[in-house]
């Protein structure tokens, strides 16, 4: 058996214990998280996948845990934005407070598959096709400025084509009962307004794929690392959710930060072939991008309070 090899099958059974542990025995039941919870459990997956970076440098070599930490802390500051296109969801759809933990619960069960899928047809076509580097590189940048100059987002899932598809094959409830996604409605089953959200909440998840896949291929095409270090920024968006969604106001200038990391590794995708930039500059650029926008939002949120 390969290093590689044993390092997958670790990954597999972190995975397998944490998630039944996290989803279904602590959080098993709706029940509205509060700030304390959240920030356990954001604790807890931050120390483990740093733990798990410790065994990839044990195991794999320094290399590998470079690239595994910095496309943990690329996908991290990316989910920034997923969170506050959530809030802007679960606003729309009036979702209860106890309620939105089992929608992305499911979420984040339909982004592991999803997430697999997009890294295997991502690193086929940059492997086969080498020109799809430059595709992802104006991508990202073009993603990066939109998010800085674009404005304040807007939902709007009733233009969502796949509510749209549901809406025309399923029976829709005009509200939910419980925390049911179904319910039976003069003896047909119908979908209630949180199988709604979640189409959305996946929906929303391919678009954020589409950004965070290739931001993590500028920094290493092996599989193990881009899916491991996405896995583990996945499953520890949930508490993160929680946590930020009680201080989101204080953090008015992340976009602009994270806009500035999707325009710094596009253009690395860019220039992949004329300078190597060393990936120590890059973390570099993507901590400070972070640490700066951060810094900004809390001193300027105090400032307006005063």
């Amino acid at each position: 058996m390969t290093n590689n090899e044993m390092m997958w099958i670790a990954f597999a059974v972190i995975m397998t214990v944490m998630f039944v542990l996290d989803l279904f025995v602590f959080n098993r039941k709706s029940h509205e998280i509060k700030f304390r919870e959240a920030l356990t459990w954001t604790v807890v997956w931050i120390g483990l996948a740093m733990l798990f970076n410790a065994g990839v440098w044990y195991v794999l070599g320094s290399a590998k845990a470079l690239e595994f930490f910095t496309g943990y802390v690329i996908e991290e500051s990316l989910s920034v934005d997923n969170l506050f296109v959530f809030i802007m969801i679960f606003s729309y759809f009036k979702v209860p407070r106890a309620l939105q933990p089992k929608i992305l619960k499911w979420g984040i069960i339909g982004a592991l598959v999803m997430r697999g899928i997009f890294i295997m047809v991502g690193i086929g076509l940059i492997e086969r096709f080498h020109w799809m580097v430059y595709v992802f590189g104006v991508v990202l940048i073009y993603t990066g400025f939109k998010m800085a100059f674009g404005g304040d987002e807007e939902v709007h899932p009733e233009n969502n084509p796949m509510v749209r598809l549901v809406r025309r094959f399923v029976p829709i409830t005009k509200r939910a009962r419980g925390d049911r996604f179904f319910m039976k409605r003069r003896g047909i089953w119908a979908a209630t307004p949180l199988f709604l959200t979640l189409v959305v909440v996946e929906s929303s998840d391919v678009i954020f794929a589409v950004d965070s896949i290739p931001a993590v291929l500028a920094v290493t095409h092996d599989p193990f690392i881009v899916y491991s270090s996405n896995i583990f920024a996945i499953m520890g968006l949930r508490s993160l959710y929680y946590l930020l969604a009680h201080v989101m106001e204080m953090f008015t200038h992340l976009k602009l930060g994270v806009s500035v990391i999707l325009a710094f590794v596009g253009a690395k995708m860019l220039l992949s072939n004329v300078v190597e930039i060393p990936l120590v500059l890059s973390l570099g650029v993507i901590i400070g991008a972070l640490t700066i926008s951060i810094l900004t939002s809390v001193l300027l949120t105090k400032k307006q309070h005063r």
